[in-house]
């Protein structure tokens, strides 16, 4: 180095030294925008990893809060008499062990449909908060009752069947005196009464009077003192509203499988091969009264002529007009099955777009 110094005149030296500081420098400046740049890449790697866990987070913990909001649910099945409430309930009981739920019976004093206020309060305080039953499916013999007067903050899901008035109250007639093929050997509260239906009718009896039509308005409308006076348009009214706003699904007895399918459909978690056991055929799912007379058009046109009748009526046929369009945008019929229509939605134009 020092002989090729001595060799380059002095100015070309100092060009030389000027030109080797330019370079060390330049380097430098190279190697700081790496480090720089390895930095930044490092950082950004670093804040990737953290956004893919916190997405990671927020996604099992959706998954755990929809698994807890599903066991959460509760459903309620105030049945109506004399519905085929009892072979759809079995369906329940029956797979309650397979579906991991619970199945409650509301038994109350002498089958009142209505509940004290104490009772209410009770009631809603058991269904909401009584966690080691959830996920719960209760049925009983109880009028709708409206959670959201007790300010909980999650209501029940609500469903029932109904059924034409008349063949209704003929099927409970006998019911009354002859029981059922369900528990043959108990013995009914008219027991060793022979009086057919049409008898009963003709002489004017209170058991097969109009008045004792009025049970599937007042079931739907609820715990109010309206709800129970026979033949008011405001109770009515008020079952209409609750029907098409309280409850999930409202089926028919005339229609019961598609019911059934409908709410393995919807309601999965708790319905879940609930077709193919209605299907069955199995005795537990067949409830049929015994000793049972279908009434003449005499004594059906003699019933029709009331009031009370023309507004049970009116109920029946809301319902299953409810029933029928649901089940035209779910259900088709092919080779006389019925199978469910698949998913007919979906999403798109998502934004902002995800990188």
């Amino acid at each position: 180095m020092a002989l090729w110094r001595m060799m380059m005149p002095p100015k070309y030296q100092l060009l030389a030294l000027l030109a080797f500081a330019v370079a060390m420098v330049f380097l430098e400046n190279q190697i700081q925008k790496l480090e720089e740049s390895r930095g930044k890449l490092e950082l950004a790697i670093a804040r990737h990893e953290v956004r893919e866990v916190d997405e990671r987070r927020v996604q099992e913990g959706v998954r755990e809060a929809l698994l807890d909001e599903e066991e959460d649910i509760v459903v309620i099945y105030n049945r109506v008499p004399k519905t085929a409430s009892t072979s759809f309930t079995n369906i329940a009981y029956d797979l309650c062990s397979r579906n991991h739920y619970h199945v409650l019976h509301i038994n109350t004093t002498k089958n009142n449909p209505v509940m004290s206020l104490q009772d209410q309060v009770r009631f809603v305080k058991n269904v909401t908060s009584w966690k080691e039953m959830k996920p719960a499916f209760y049925h009983g013999h109880v009028s709708f009752l409206d959670f959201t007067k007790f300010g909980v903050p999650k209501k029940p899901v609500y469903i029932n069947i109904i059924r034409d008035p008349i063949e209704r109250l003929v099927s409970y007639y006998y019911f009354l005196r002859f029981g059922d093929d369900y528990r043959p050997g108990l013995r009914r509260r008219k027991q060793g009464d022979k009086k057919t239906f049409d008898e009963c009718v003709a002489a004017g009896g209170s058991d097969c009077a109009p008045e004792k039509l009025w049970l599937q308005i007042p079931f739907f409308c609820g715990h109010y003192s309206e709800c129970w006076n026979i033949g008011s348009r405001w109770a009515l009214e008020q079952a209409k509203y609750n029907l098409v706003n309280e409850y999930m699904l409202v089926g028919v007895t005339e229609e019961l499988e598609d019911f059934v399918m409908m709410l393995e459909a919807i309601l999965p978690r708790f319905f879940k091969g609930a077709t193919e056991l209605y299907r069955t055929g199995k005795k537990s799912h067949l409830r049929k009264t015994t000793e049972k007379k279908p009434p003449t058009k005499e004594s059906i046109a003699r019933l029709q002529q009331s009031a009370i009748w023309k507004m049970e009526n009116e109920f029946y046929e809301f319902a299953l007009e409810q029933f029928q369009f649901a089940r035209a945008h779910a259900v088709r019929e092919k080779d006389g099955e019925l199978y469910l229509l698949a998913q007919n939605f979906f999403y798109e134009k998502i934004y902002p777009k995800t990188t």
